[in-house]
């Protein structure tokens, strides 16, 4: 898998609900993303594991190369801050 590394990349799966709160929060922040649905794509997980060692999703991956497993809302929005992503 070849990703942007301008791009935040988040592992989930639909049936998760801390991914389904990141993904909302990101949308509703107008942060664009790339979304890997580990359930539509298996062999992702491996990757997923690999950048986080766990098996814990989501695993949210930025553009610094630093990434957050099972962040809470305010842990996403002081990365984004840190990065320069947020408005105001």
């Amino acid at each position: 898998m070849t990703a942007n590394p301008e791009t935040i990349r988040m592992y989930g799966a639909d049936w998760c609900r801390d991914c389904i709160r990141t993904k909302r929060q990101l949308d509703e922040l107008g942060i664009g993303y790339e979304y890997i649905n580990l359930v539509e794509t298996p062999e992702a997980a491996e990757e997923a594991k690999s950048i986080s060692g766990r098996t814990n999703i989501p695993v949210v991956v930025y553009p610094d190369g630093a990434h957050q497993v099972e962040p809470s809302n305010p842990e996403v929005e002081a990365k984004l801050r840190e990065l320069n992503l947020l408005q105001g």
